[in-house]
């Protein structure tokens, strides 16, 4: 028995679940949609707004597209949108250099969204694979993903992504040092605002799966990322890697996936009380939605799947059910 707890019938914790009211007075956490980060997709190929086969729902959209996207974000609430891109094969090479072209995809939907609707913060991803050739977060040379190289090549990407008017940009590479050669170019270049959301947990995971579809990196990938992304099996690694990112100046930090490391999500919150985010990634919405949509399970899960994040002391969350669950909410 926990101290100043009376013993029964003296206490009865179903007291404060008899109506909604007292449930609503007693509940703990809560969900809303200024929690909620909105994951989309850009492409200049043929094809845009149509559906991701692995992803019910999920679309690439042109660059106008993503941009009526942020205006349906504003109209609900979302506070934010993360770009990803599908890049043309034309324009994908071993040297990555579209990555920090000033008029990529990207950066042009970064401006597109800023001009229609300056209110909602864009976040970015940072990393190489939408514009390597052979599907790697970083250069390759000789079957070997070179660190260094490609955190001077990140710096150069982050940069581009600050000057065309990114508000966060999410390096997602997990390249060693990355965040503070990134931090020192953007005071450097003056763009000291520019917040960095760092990718500081992020597994080697299977349920990538569906988001390599969707960015067209599925068959271009040459081996795996495990020496680079995180073992399943680690968590203290996980506390070493978040204290490294903050110390290298990360304003928040995110642990991707999502459901399937929960315990990590909690740990970095009471270890660090810092923003703490969590992706709740492609595979975990295609079989959540999946699951819905065949009648196998309720609509419900996908607010409990969320409120699972909040729980375990997460502040947010990047999904792709954010408009759904901002309606929901709405409601």
């Amino acid at each position: 028995m926990t101290p100043n707890q009376a013993p029964f019938p003296g206490l009865r914790f179903r007291r404060l679940r008899r109506t909604a009211a007292l449930r609503d007075l007693a509940q703990e956490h809560r969900l809303s949609v200024k929690d909620l980060i909105w994951p989309v997709f850009v492409t200049d190929v043929p094809g845009a707004d149509v559906e991701v086969p692995s992803m019910p729902g999920v679309v690439r959209r042109t660059v106008d597209g993503v941009a009526r996207a942020a205006e349906e974000a504003a109209t609900l609430g979302i506070p934010a949108i993360c770009l990803f891109p599908y890049t043309d094969p034309a324009l994908k090479t071993e040297t990555c250099e579209e990555a920090w072209n000033p008029d990529n995809l990207s950066n042009r939907a970064v401006r597109a969204i800023k001009a229609a609707v300056p209110e909602v913060a864009v976040m970015t991803d940072v990393a190489l694979d939408p514009y390597n050739a052979l599907g790697h977060d970083g250069i390759v040379r000789d079957g070997v993903i070179l660190n260094d190289e490609t955190v001077e090549a990140l710096v150069r990407m982050a940069l581009a992504q600050a000057e065309a008017g990114a508000d966060i940009l999410g390096p997602s590479d997990m390249m060693d040092g990355r965040i503070g050669a990134m931090r020192a170019g953007l005071e450097a270049a003056g763009h000291k605002d520019v917040a960095i959301l760092s990718y500081a947990a992020k597994y080697a995971s299977a349920f990538y799966g569906p988001f390599r579809d969707a960015v067209g990196a599925s068959g271009a990938l040459k081996g795996d990322k495990k020496t680079y992304q995180m073992n399943p099996g680690n968590s203290d690694e996980a506390l070493r890697l978040v204290a490294r990112d903050l110390s290298e100046g990360a304003d928040m930090v995110m642990v991707k996936p999502g459901m399937p490391y929960l315990d990590v999500c909690a740990r970095v919150k009471a270890a660090f009380g810092v923003p703490t985010y969590a992706y709740q990634v492609s595979g975990e919405y295609a079989m959540l939605k999946g699951a819905v949509l065949n009648g196998w399970v309720k609509d419900e899960v996908i607010l409990e799947s969320l409120m699972a994040f909040r729980r375990a002391g997460c502040d947010g969350v990047l999904t792709y059910f954010a408009p759904d669950v901002a309606r929901i909410l709405a409601r």
